[in-house]
């Protein structure tokens, strides 16, 4: 199976305040444990960066230097492989939304169905519910 993680699974995994923490870690470390193929996305791993570390989001944020080491342990692994976009790219991205109308919060669900689908991505792991809107993917929650 190809699967991705979403940024808001990486985020919840690093939130010592919120719920899901403990169940978020636990999932993102079995997928880290491997040894099924993961595809990370620099547009995921850079939102996680944004979000985490962001002192109007959280009231005690990640330190950068500890965001970015969440991001190494992951990129370390061996069965993990961070991708970007490949040519034809636009052509890809007005395909997807072509099938969705999109806006606002949608644009950058749409970017990352686009490149789930130039690299044959299925599945992605998130909490977004907007992300079952697009066709050709699969949206599981780690949560259920």
């Amino acid at each position: 199976m190809s699967q991705t993680i979403d940024a808001n699974v990486l985020v919840y995994a690093s939130n010592e305040d919120d719920p899901a923490t403990e169940a978020a870690r636990a999932f993102v470390a079995r997928l880290a444990a491997g040894p099924d193929l993961v595809v990370l996305f620099w547009p995921v791993l850079i939102g996680y960066l944004r979000i985490a570390t962001h002192p109007s989001i959280f009231a005690a944020p990640l330190a950068p230097a500890i965001a970015k080491r969440n991001v190494e342990s992951l990129l370390d692994r061996p069965h993990i492989r961070v991708v970007s976009e490949l040519e034809g790219y636009w052509t890809t991205y007005r395909h997807v939304t072509g099938q969705t109308p999109v806006r606002g919060n949608l644009v950058s669900d749409a970017a990352l169905v686009a490149l789930m689908r130039q690299h044959g991505v299925t599945t992605i792991w998130t909490r977004d519910r907007d992300l079952r809107k697009f066709d050709g993917i699969t949206a599981r929650s780690p949560f259920d």
